[in-house]
């Protein structure tokens, strides 16, 4: 017989609907060292070009690597490529040299055909390769192990593009390439053996593996496969999550309720709360191509009868977890600006209603698509629509789970806003994705098209600081999306977990389980 609190967590995940049994289940023999994930849905896709999700990105990232990424003070540094690249003097031509020996899940060595053709596929299919996309001029191989990229004009954020986990330009090998992905060929720590929908995403180690000689430092560095296999269990209950931690059952929870916390200081034996400080920032995002929302002087009337304040409150309960503020980045960093944030948290039904009187709304249905995988989504949702029909909005609640949302928002004829979040990094170009082209939403202006090209083709970094309170302002005269605030976030891992650093997108090398 299962111990009691085997069984407790049995019944816990069949009930959520998360899996029907234990991931390792189905292996007849258990390998020395696994690793139990708890993540907060079943990942839509597993193709990182095809999704911005985090979840994807999180997951992937063990599995595909970019050519740069970020160091824990948020610097490129060089990963699949040798060294940061060669830029002539106008800003246009990068030649990127790369590591020479790296293998490739499939047995062989990358060369720079595998690097062209899958930063290709990205600019075909991500929102941000799009965006890169549109500045290129060329893109070539010279030589096994050199790829030139010109541009049409000088564009700052190219290797903050090319280093995002999420929606991310991920290498793999060219005869893998496919639409959809049927094979997971990359050269990272570890490789795609198993998916089991909604029970585990099953990921091994690569022995072959070809690690970077550096110290490691965010995501940078030198990444080492410690724990042999990674099993990525969705669970989209966050109670659930709770509970499978605190019996000891996941190695790590991730994105738990923040009112879990009193819980899990008091379990140190079978779990250690993890917070992830500036961890990212909700929003919403309006549909502006079809629906109410379309209308413009209707997204401004809905602005004005959001209270974000009152939304993060909601979310997260604890003041240690949130910061009601209008800025898109915290005071002290490049990008700060008060530009436009006296629109921000007014929370005024009554001038909301007139405005939307003004706007010739009629009592259309605003459908609001939220999940319950990420709990303060849903939370703030249901504050968001009281506030709306204080405002004289008719709102409608459609909860969904996260993996249908992310299918839902491509259709832009299903939804008029839904409430997400992301990471928050120093480059304001790496989020939301709403900045680039063709991300749900479809904001296209000629305001945004001028403030952006000012931006990002201004290469120095002074100058491009004052640059982006221009852009904060079109956000607020335009109302493409709404910035609720910014947050901490709440995890938990296993006490015998040695090595784990708190990050955005987790991640699961250069970890070790202690005894």
């Amino acid at each position: 017989m299962l111990p009691a609190s085997r069984r407790h967590w049995l019944a816990l995940v069949a009930g959520s609907g998360a899996a029907s049994a234990l991931p390792f289940a189905s292996h007849a023999q258990a390998p020395k060292s696994a690793l139990n994930l708890a993540m907060v849905a079943e990942p839509q896709t597993l193709d990182p070009m095809a999704s911005t999700a985090d979840l994807v990105g999180t997951i992937m990232q063990h599995v595909y690597e970019p050519l740069y990424t970020f160091d824990a003070k948020w610097a490129i540094v060089p990963m699949l490529a040798e060294a940061l690249p060669a830029v002539s003097k106008d800003g246009l031509k990068y030649t990127i040299a790369l590591r020479k020996g790296v293998q490739l899940h499939s047995g062989r060595e990358l060369t720079a055909d595998d690097v062209v053709a899958s930063l290709k596929r990205w600019m075909e299919m991500a929102p941000r390769g799009k965006a890169v996309g549109k500045e290129l001029a060329s893109l070539e191989a010279k030589g096994p192990h050199s790829v030139e990229l010109v541009l049409k004009a000088p564009y700052a954020p190219l290797l903050p593009q090319l280093a995002l986990p999420s929606g991310m330009a991920a290498i793999m090998a060219k005869e893998a390439i496919a639409t959809p992905l049927t094979q997971f060929i990359g050269t990272g720590p570890y490789r795609f053996k198993e998916r089991r929908p909604d029970q585990y995403v099953l990921l091994i180690r690569f022995e072959q593996y070809s690690a970077r000689k550096e110290a490691p430092s965010g995501y940078g560095g030198k990444r080492e496969a410690a724990v042999e296999e990674l099993r990525f269990v969705p669970v989209p209950n966050a109670n659930t999550r709770v509970e499978g931690a605190l019996a000891g059952q996941f190695q790590y929870a991730d994105l738990l309720p923040i009112e879990a916390l009193p819980r899990l200081e008091k379990a140190a034996t079978k779990t250690v709360p993890v917070m992830t400080p500036s961890f990212g920032f909700p929003y919403l995002v309006l549909n502006t191509k079809e629906g109410a929302m379309a209308s413009l002087p209707l997204r401004r009337a809905l602005q004005i009868a959001v209270g974000q304040g009152e939304m993060l409150a909601a979310g997260f309960g604890d003041t240690r977890f949130f910061i009601a503020e209008g800025n898109h980045f915290p005071k002290g960093t490049p990008y700060y600006s008060d530009a436009g944030v006296a629109a921000y948290n007014e929370r005024n039904a009554a001038k909301a209603k007139a405005a939307a009187e003004a706007a010739g709304y009629k009592g259309e249905t605003i459908r609001v698509l939220t999940s319950r995988q990420y709990d303060f989504h849903y939370n703030m949702a249901l504050i968001l629509a009281e506030q709306l029909k204080r405002a004289g909005f008719k709102p409608e609640l459609n909860v969904v789970d996260w993996a249908t949302l992310v299918q839902r928002r491509n259709d832009p004829k299903l939804w008029d806003l839904y409430i997400t979040h992301s990471g928050q990094f120093p480059e304001p170009m790496l989020s939301p994705p709403q900045l680039g082209d063709g991300a749900p939403g479809w904001w296209g202006t000629p305001a945004k098209t001028a403030a952006l090209a000012a931006f990002n083709q201004e290469t120095n970094p002074a100058k491009r600081a004052a640059l982006w309170g221009p852009i904060q302002r079109v956000v607020y005269d335009e109302v493409p999306y709404i910035n609720v605030g910014k947050f901490n976030s709440l995890s938990a891992k296993a006490p015998n977990l040695e090595g784990y650093t708190p990050a955005t997108w987790p991640f699961f090398w250069n970890v070790k389980l202690k005894g």
